[in-house]
């Protein structure tokens, strides 16, 4: 019996603080939430910040050299790279983070990487904006609003089509 009543103050508590931290659709679709701030070196060394991309939509792939998955959409990649879209592409990688080869290991293995001459690379050091950006397994790819907002976060390959057919409908 002694258990029976543990088990259901347990469960009261769980719910209790359940019902606490929820929030209502409202207040989250009225609250704003901005893509982080970066400043990045692309592989020619140039500084990159998104704040150069204000008033224009991105798409940021985060990627790993080592990552089968990655490699094998990077012709695809670049593809929509070199066209004309309504949103600017980019791609991140954690030099000296998550198994990642050094920055200069990477530059120039990715120098010599076919059908990449489309793709921006930019270098985050140690994966400080892979935290922030909250990637978890690669490939991420991740959708940002003309006015700076993270619209989306999705982890896997997503073609073409799919990136093309999500900015659709963003701002």
């Amino acid at each position: 019996m002694k258990t029976f009543l543990k088990i259901i103050l347990l469960f009261t508590i769980v719910l209790g603080l359940g019902a606490c931290s929820s929030s209502s659709p409202e207040s989250e679709a009225n609250t704003k939430n901005l893509a982080p701030s970066f400043e990045l070196l692309d592989l020619e060394g140039n500084k990159q910040n998104l704040a150069d991309y204000a008033g224009q939509k991105v798409y940021i792939k985060f990627w790993a050299s080592w990552c089968s998955i990655c490699l094998s959409g990077m012709e695809e990649l670049n593809t929509l790279a070199g066209e004309e879209t309504d949103f600017e592409v980019l791609t991140v990688v954690s030099p000296g983070s998550n198994a990642e080869k050094s920055s200069e290991s990477f530059t120039k293995w990715f120098k010599g990487f076919p059908n990449a001459e489309n793709i921006t690379v930019l270098l985050d050091e140690g994966g400080t904006f892979f935290d922030e950006y909250g990637v978890l397994g690669y490939p991420t790819s991740v959708y940002i609003s003309s006015d700076g907002t993270l619209v989306k976060s999705q982890t896997g390959h997503f073609s073409n089509e799919e990136i093309k057919k999500s900015f659709e409908t963003i701002q």
